[in-house]
């Protein structure tokens, strides 16, 4: 699988628009190639690079097999209407929340995984949550890493 986003280049910089100093809008997102025997997908973006350890931006699971990306600026919402649903990040919110490092050049790292089944977790469940899930369960994995540095 390779997942790539309009927005910016493996290893560039993510546009501040998809972060906390513009409209802090998810990025588009696109992936190829999933295993056939994939029953849904799950994403998660962090930054390793967060002082204090590594920060969840976002964490999303049970994107239908079919998909093939997610548009810009999905909404903040615990479960979508094709029933996706959205976990709690570091900012102990549902949905995504962009870049916003306090100082310096960090990473983004939005990985996403082909899964062979759907996986039973509530909405707002946290990363570690859906990590659990998981285990045994990924059939493939792709990286996308951008980064960002505020002005």
């Amino acid at each position: 699988m390779k997942l790539q986003s309009a927005a910016f280049e493996e290893q560039g910089m993510v546009p501040s628009r998809h972060t906390c100093d513009g409209e802090d809008l998810s990025p588009p997102l696109t992936w190829d190639d999933p295993p056939e025997a994939t029953k849904c997908f799950a994403l998660v973006s962090d930054d390793p690079d967060a002082p204090g350890g590594t920060w969840i931006h976002w964490v999303v699971w049970n994107i239908p097999p079919e998909s093939r990306g997610l548009p810009q600026g999905v909404p903040k919402v615990a479960e979508l209407a094709d029933g996706t649903r959205q976990g709690i990040t570091d900012f102990r919110r549902v949905g995504y929340g962009g870049p916003c490092p306090p100082s310096g050049t960090h990473r983004y790292f939005f990985r996403l995984y082909a899964l062979d089944a759907k996986m039973d977790l509530p909405s707002g469940a946290s990363r570690k949550d859906l990590d659990g899930c998981m285990r045994g369960h990924v059939l493939a994995q792709a990286v996308l890493m951008g980064k960002y540095r505020r002005s």
